[in-house]
């Protein structure tokens, strides 16, 4: 229980400092996201993902610098522990008024777990859970704009409101046709509606700020009809002609997972408040985690502090235990999980067997490109902790002597609380979604060969080369591209999740398998070539891919070109061009130019 004292000389100069620093630590943020608009407008994508990239890196900048500034300053890390106590004290009166509550606790906690030694985290100096609510903060009358506005529409009137509401963001740029696309979204909306009650309540919610990720805008918001909600979000991308349009009309919680998905990039976004956004989502998509909405906003460390949080309680509430996950045992990584729980961990060993040739530098590597990178939907993103305890209780004893085995460096078995009950603590460890892998899933519809299954396994399987030539969209070439090392998402889609063997595209060699120069070279079963490091041979992959006829048949039926050196040669030289290419985060059927080509409509 916190102490009621509040008497130490530097106990409130040091919360001072300590908000101070988080408050410098969102300026930056904040500006950094306003400007995607600029970069939005003015189409240039490198610099947008440049800064995507760089703002990933603001957060550990300012808690380095203010930890730093307490050692300097306080002489911070020879505290007592009754003198951190009132410093929360002071620090939570200061976020009594704030707007960003929930993100000045997380940034305390990780600068003071940087300045303590590990054993006292579960003291009560830090947020454990949160001290100050974050419930209807934007009706804070210094709010500089509201978080959401709202239009009442008459039936007849939608596409006048709908014209307004997308020209209040001010884009500094032209549309092709704007009257075409409201029109279209207009109709769109009206058949996802009904029929329209606006005696009863008839309301169009939009967000005051538009989301910018890679090449899109999206505007977001929902459409109110009597005891009917819809989230919606409309993309807003260049045409060929360096115009605006509106490309897509996007309804319901599923196409907005899609969006928001754990497997994209982050949105940049100007908020003042982000705890009225992730509430407002939260409206639109309640299957989804706040921690992920935090995610997608950017907002990453607070996503990681929510989700461990809920894991907690997720451990208090439930019974079974750690075991190791189902599938093909990896070279580089140990996978565990717990039933009841839909993510998995994943702890690096400490050796590799030949031919593996890495380094857990090498590896942790790998993980922090995948998080700075455009994900395009198709690489999991992953959240890393360190010193994580879990309950010994709890695990497997197989999965304990595997750990012990594989990443003996990895693991230490303590009381931390001196109360007689052991932990397992993890040093370094790695959380993903759980997800179905891709050869478990395709032998699952095989073996069922229902008319169902078949279909399942043909689309599983153009998913998989999807996910791979999304990849080669975003410079991204997966290294190991065995089945295993996708997964199969519960909207059907493939992601890829094992990274230590990625490289970009443009650092790659892509290659033809030279002819051989005689009979003995021609018979040989070793590699009689020389081989580059960085070198793909791309006709090499069948072989461990389409050993089943029925793999073979559906792959080659849609992605032969996977097979082939041109294609990888062309997107490289591509890329090195300075081309982004376009990948929609959502399913290019529901893009209104497909619908005016289908209804013989021209698109200039």
């Amino acid at each position: 229980m916190l102490i009621g004292r509040l008497d130490h000389p530097v106990a409130y100069d040091i919360a001072k400092a300590m908000i101070s620093g988080f408050n410098r630590h969102f300026q930056f943020f904040r500006a950094e996201s306003a400007r995607a608009k600029h970069r939005f407008e003015t189409q240039d994508w490198r610099t947008q993902q440049s800064a995507q990239k760089e703002r990933i890196a603001f957060y550990d900048l300012r808690v380095d610098e203010c930890g730093s500034r307490l050692s300097k300053e306080f002489n911070a890390q020879m505290l007592e522990l009754n003198i951190w106590q009132q410093v929360k004290l002071h620090y939570i009166g200061m976020m009594v008024d704030h707007h960003q509550p929930e993100l000045a606790e997380t940034f305390f906690n990780s600068v003071v777990t940087k300045l303590i030694a590990r054993s006292y985290f579960k003291i009560e100096f830090i947020f454990l859970r949160p001290a100050v609510s974050t419930e209807y903060i934007e009706n804070s009358e210094d709010q500089t704009k509201p978080t959401y506005r709202a239009w009442y529409p008459k039936e007849e009137n939608l596409k006048d409101i709908l014209k307004d509401l997308i020209l209040s963001y001010e884009l500094r740029c032209e549309f092709e046709d704007l009257e075409r696309d409201v029109q279209a979204v207009c109709n769109a909306m009206q058949g996802k509606l009904g029929n329209i009650d606006t005696q009863v309540n008839f309301q169009l919610q939009a967000l005051s700020s538009l989301f910018f990720r890679n090449k899109g805008a999206y505007l977001v918001g929902k459409l109110i009809n009597g005891f009917q909600e819809f989230g919606f979000a409309l993309p807003i991308l260049f045409t060929g002609q360096n115009q605006l349009m509106i490309d897509a009309a996007l309804f319901g919680e599923d196409d907005l997972l899609i969006l928001f998905s754990f497997s994209r990039a982050y949105f940049m976004v100007d908020m003042e408040i982000p705890s009225a956004y992730v509430r407002f989502l939260s409206g639109m998509m309640p299957h989804k985690p706040q921690g992920e909405l935090y995610n997608a906003l950017g907002l990453t460390k607070q996503g990681k502090n929510l989700f461990y949080r809920d894991f907690l309680s997720h451990l208090q509430h439930s019974t079974d235990g750690f075991r190791i996950s189902l599938g093909i045992k990896g070279m580089v990584m140990l996978v565990f999980d717990l039933p009841s729980f839909p993510y998995v961990f994943k702890d690096i060993k400490d050796f590799y067997p030949p031919p593996k040739e890495t380094s857990s530098e090498q590896i942790k590597a790998k993980y922090l490109l995948v998080k700075q990178h455009d994900r395009v939907g198709r690489m999991a993103d992953t959240l890393d902790y360190s010193n994580v305890a879990f309950p010994k209780d709890r695990f497997d004893p197989e999965l304990i002597a595997e750990i012990q085995h594989h990443a003996p460096n990895q693991i230490e078995i303590l009381d931390l609380d001196g109360d007689g009950e052991e932990e397992v603590v993890i040093k370094h460890v790695y959380i993903e979604r759980r997800m179905t892998p891709l050869n478990i899933y395709l032998q699952t519809q095989l073996i069922n060969k229902t008319s169902i299954a078949l279909k399942n396994f043909e689309n599983a399987i153009q998913e998989y080369g999807n996910a791979s030539k999304d990849m080669v969209a975003a410079n991204i070439f997966p290294g190991d591209m065995l089945w295993k090392n996708f997964g199969m998402t519960r909207h059907g889609r493939a992601v890829f999740y094992d990274y230590d063997e990625i490289e970009y595209i443009t650092d790659c060699n892509f290659r033809r398998v030279p002819q051989a120069r005689n009979e003995e070279e021609e018979l040989s079963g070793e590699i009689w070539y020389s081989v580059g490091p960085r070198d793909v041979f791309p006709e090499t992959f069948a072989p461990f891919l389409l050993g089943h006829g029925a793999m073979r048949e559906v792959f080659m039926r849609h992605h032969a070109d996977l097979l082939d050196v041109q294609f990888w040669q062309s997107n490289k030289e591509k890329i090195m061009t300075g081309y982004v290419h376009d990948v929609y985060p959502y399913d290019v059927k529901k893009r209104l130019i497909n619908q005016r080509l289908e209804q013989g409509v021209s698109h200039v």
